[in-house]
């Protein structure tokens, strides 16, 4: 990464600082983003060479600013990675969910991520290339319950294969981690009981409960993140992975299955008991 230019949105503490940590160790120019300007000033101090520049990104003047920043600082925006979080699953049943609450926290994952995606991706395109990393978690299928944070990291997804798809011939790649770590969004007693009750419900299984309550450290996510943003990593693009102390995953891409089929030219649409008698078997 000798001498490329890197965003690090939420680059301030947890992974986010882990990976902006790597990052300057392989060689790069590290713009650090958090919202708490102190926070952020403390961070960058502790990177050789990083610099600070707080600020919520889902602002549109602040994505812009902070990409020109990285280009004004280190030449480029060769690197991109969003890893800004806020909990809230706890809070957000859609028993009990606000609107206010939901529309924040899809702020915080979604639009933050889609706001600097959108102010790096033409730089990146005009210079020839460039590697965009997206932070979601496995909440988005659903398992740890909530409302405004699976739904925000499930569009992280779709977004950013979107923009892998849109951007490959440029020479842009955009992946995906779910990261597994200890930070401040998955420790104290609140997400504790939390996940003790997704265990009780059924939800989550004794092994995944576990690894919730006892994960690592936040610079064991870091390396895929580094791995990601590299040379090596030339060919990949468009993929969701999973980082969690030392397992490494990937989550296959989602294709239909087949369950019945008939010509509409000739035949008429399905009945309600012909639906049921192929669905129930799914």
């Amino acid at each position: 990464m000798q001498g490329r230019g890197a965003v690090v949105v939420g680059g301030t503490r947890g992974i986010g600082l882990a990976v902006a940590q790597l990052f300057a160790e392989q060689g790069a120019g590290v713009v650090l983003n958090g919202r708490d300007p102190d926070t952020a000033k403390q961070a960058a101090e502790g990177i050789p060479g990083a610099v600070a520049h707080p600020g919520s990104p889902a602002n549109p003047e602040v994505a812009d600013a902070l990409i020109d920043r990285c280009i004004d600082e280190f030449g480029s925006i060769d690197i991109l990675v969003n890893c800004a979080g806020t909990p809230g699953l706890a809070a957000e049943s859609i028993l009990r969910v606000t609107s206010e609450l939901f529309r924040d926290l899809i702020d915080a994952h979604l639009m933050t991520t889609f706001e600097t995606c959108r102010a790096a991706a033409p730089k990146m395109v005009e210079q020839g290339g460039g590697s965009i990393i997206n932070t979601s978690s496995f909440a988005y299928l659903g398992d740890y319950g909530g409302t405004g944070y699976p739904a925000g990291k499930g569009g992280v997804n779709g977004l950013t294969m979107a923009i892998s798809a849109e951007l490959k011939e440029s020479g842009v790649r955009a992946n995906v981690v779910c990261p597994g770590a200890k930070t401040r969004l998955s420790t104290g007693g609140d997400y504790e009981s939390h996940i003790a009750e997704l265990n009780r419900r059924g939800l989550l299984d004794d092994a995944s409960t576990q690894a919730a309550l006892d994960a690592p450290p936040a610079q064991y996510a870091a390396p895929t993140y580094a791995y990601l943003a590299g040379d090596l990593a030339k060919d990949v693009t468009g993929q969701i992975f999973i980082a969690a102390g030392g397992f490494v995953g990937r989550f296959d891409r989602q294709t239909p299955a087949i369950i019945g089929y008939r010509d509409h030219s000739d035949s008429p649409p399905w009945s309600m008991a012909e639906l049921h008698e192929m669905l129930r078997h799914t």
